[in-house]
This record gives C-alpha cells, structure tokens and sequence, in this order.
C-alpha cells in the first residue's frame, strides 16, 4: 500500500507536481477533429489543471490558448476567430497558436513605436491532429514526436470516437488497465446478474503474466477454460504508457482534466466485409456519453465502460492506498506503480526523456504494439464473411454479431441514434 504523500505524487496533476510535469511530456487527446467540422469555433477545456481554450481559427489552425487575455483577463472562449488566430473580444487583442500577440488594436495605433504587442504573450500549447482526435503538448519543447499507432493505419472498417467526463481521480482508471482479474468480476460475473442471469460464475483467472516494454505493459492471462496457447496468453493485452489502454481493436486513454475528473476518451475499430464497396466517411464520427441517468442520477451500469466508470467512482474522488490490502493479481498494478515513480524521477532529476517518449520522426510514423486481433481478423474474413445466401446459418450469424458489437456499441452506454444508424449503414446491415 502507499502512504498518503506517495499517493499524493500519483494522483496531483497540476503544474509542477510530479505526476503533473510527467504527464505533460506526452501528447494527450483531448477533443474529437471532428467537433470542428462545421467550421471555425471555440470549446472551453480543462486539462492537467490548467483552464483553457480549444479552437479552429478560419485559417484551419488549431490552437490551444489559456482561457484568459493577458490584458484584462477576459474569457478567451468568447473570442473572435481571424484567417490566423484568435482575437479577445473584450478589447481586440489577438494572439496566433503559438500565443504570439498579433495585435492590440489602440496601442497599436497610438503608440505603435513602443511595440507593446511583443512584450505580451498568452499561454498556448501545440495541437496536432491524428486518427480523427485533437492531441495537446502541454511540455518543455521542442516537443516529441506524436505517435501514430499501427491500429491507426488499418481500413475497411468503421471507426468511432466515445467519450465521457468521470468525476474521479485519472490513476485509479489507469490502474484498471493493468488489471486482468475485473474482466472476470466487474464485466462478466457482475454483467451476469444485471442482465438477471442467476446461473453459475463464469470460469476463474489460473495464471497471470506482466511484461513492459517501451511503451507500456503487456498483461497475459490463463483462464479455466483456456490454456497458454490462447491469444489472451500468448499475445495479451496492453496497459498502454503512459495514462492509456489498448485491447486489440480499441484504444482507451484516461485523460486527467484535474484531481478529481477524467476525460475518457475511446477509439474503436470494427472491420467490415473485406468484398464491400464501403461509403466514404469524411471525418471520424463521434459522441459523449453520460455516466449516469439523467431522470435517477443514478450510475449507468449496463455497458463494459460503465461498468468501469462505477467501479473506479466507488473508490472515491481520489483513491486512499493507504488502507488497500494488495494480493497477487495486484502485481501489475506493483509493476505500474514502480515505473511511474521511476519516470517521475527521471523527470524531476532532469536526467533527460522518460520512458515511452519518441524522438525519431521515423519511429513515431507506425508504432507496433502487441495486437490479440491480427490473426482472428484474417479468420474472421473467412469464416463470417466466406459465406452468403443459402449457406449462411444461424451461428454465422451469432458469430458476425459477436464481432460487430452484437450491432449495438457494448462498450459504452448513449451511443446516439444517428451514429448507430452510420454504422449499421457502413457495415452493410441495414439491410
């Protein structure tokens, strides 16, 4: 267990604390590229603590700005949006994405020999955008290279944004993704008796296996109904560096927006039939879903992520480690533990880049990681999709609904009509 101080340095993300400076050497994804499609706007975020504003300028430009003007402290989410950045509308003052000042329009005209604009600067970060999210650095430059994964290279198949504002601490939804044994009880046992299944207990975890590598841990598990000769041994899956999770055929990151709320953000993939001629999607669609019900209030639990969400609420706002009694499927929430305190050292040492960042433009271009799904994708092709008309039966189908998401989105509740019917359009099934 941790002591309340060691807890602290985990889970205070704000400007210089540990954990806050740490994190801020990593891209985070903080929006979906496709909420600015409409056009030029402006979204208030809150991210690692710091109050800002996300916008597209009419120029096409993403910036990422403090939420208030240097000048008079005006809210910089009601600015005006020019060709090439963002213009206070208190005053006039405008800043590029860079946080350079453009102009001030009366002290420009007064007394422009005093230059005052180049005296004046306004909090910005860079933005890139990758596989359909908005990304933000919010550390020491030059930045390092933004991953750019290889699931994100794969096509044929749709492809979806979720997210959802959880009011708790970002680390105990992190150590949840080093946490093979809550699949067998928070998922399976649990969603057994709420979808009111009384019948016996789903078969229990024999073996664990952790292995890191540079960006992250691989956790492998044996079940009573499997052996080691299972992708879920052999292959595993991913507790993804440094505040992420990838599973296969999604990714899941935990974003802190401060101590006590996290953003998490969610992309999928689900492959299509290989033979169809699929339509052309322009952006990646997207969707935030609640946490809880809005006539009750109480806490959604019909869906994998939801199911999450309570869990880690039900710790509390922040987690007390101090009164955890830690067991043997907690190892790799121990492995986790011990390299984030060694990457906070590095880090508060200034003994140069912790674990998992990428320097080389050409490793970042693909990065590979351990990926369950890369054979039973090529099965999957055969089996499911090998067959038509006459030929297909009952179980064909049972077998194409287990790996479209039973054609409803599992993971997460509040999937909006709209998108439902994009995919179901897309993957050919509404016909």
């Amino acid at each position: 267990m941790l002591s309340r101080a060691e807890n602290d340095r985990f889970v205070r993300v704000g400007a210089g604390t540990p954990m806050g400076e740490l994190l801020r050497r990593y891209w985070q994804p903080i929006a979906a590229a496709g909420e600015f499609d409409s056009g030029p706007r402006t979204k208030s975020i809150k991210l690692l603590g710091e109050n800002l504003v996300l916008y597209k300028d009419k120029g096409g430009n993403f910036g990422l700005v403090d939420r208030h003007c240097p000048h008079r402290r005006a809210d910089m989410r009601f600015g005006i949006l020019e060709d090439c950045g963002i213009r206070c509308s208190y005053h006039g003052w405008m800043f590029d994405e860079t946080g350079k000042c453009l102009a001030q329009p009366f002290e420009d005209q007064v007394n422009a020999k005093a230059r005052f604009k180049d005296k004046i600067t306004l909090k910005a970060y860079p933005v890139r955008e990758n596989a359909g999210l908005l990304w933000a650095y919010m550390g020491p430059l030059p930045a390092p290279e933004l991953p750019h994964y290889e699931p994100f290279n794969w096509d044929h198949g749709f492809k979806q944004l979720v997210f959802a504002v959880v009011p708790c601490n970002w680390f105990q939804c992190q150590e949840n993704s080093i946490d093979p044994v809550h699949f067998e009880w928070a998922h399976a046992n649990w969603g057994k008796r709420l979808r009111g299944d009384e019948g016996k207990y789903v078969p229990t975890h024999v073996k664990l296996g952790f292995e890191e590598f540079d960006q992250g841990f691989s956790y492998k598990r044996v079940r009573e109904d499997t052996d080691e000769n299972d992708q879920l041994w052999t292959v595993g899956r991913v507790c993804l560096w440094p505040n992420g999770m990838f599973t296969g055929d999604h990714f899941e990151w935990r974003v802190p927006i401060d101590d006590e709320n996290t953003l998490s953000v969610t992309w999928s993939y689900t492959m299509a039939d290989p033979e169809r001629d699929l339509p052309e999607l322009t952006s990646i669609p997207w969707w935030y879903g609640p946490v809880t019900h809005p006539e009750t209030g109480e806490w959604i639990t019909s869906h994998v992520m939801n199911q999450d969400f309570s869990a880690w609420v039900g710790q509390g706002v922040i987690a007390e480690r101090s009164f955890e009694h830690l067991g043997q499927s907690d190892l790799g929430i121990v492995k986790l533990r011990k390299a984030l305190k060694v990457a906070m050292d590095v880090v508060e040492k200034g003994e140069g880049d912790p674990k998992g960042v990428i320097r080389d433009p050409e490793q970042a271009k693909c990065v590979p990681l351990p990926t369950m799904t890369r054979s039973s994708y090529e099965e999957y092709k055969k089996i499911a999709f090998g067959k038509a008309g006459e030929s297909w039966t009952p179980e064909d189908e049972e077998g194409v609904k287990k790996r479209t998401h039973s054609f409803d989105y599992k993971f997460q509740f509040g999937q909006p009509d709209h998108i439902r019917k994009q995919f179901l359009e897309f993957m050919g099934f509404d016909k």
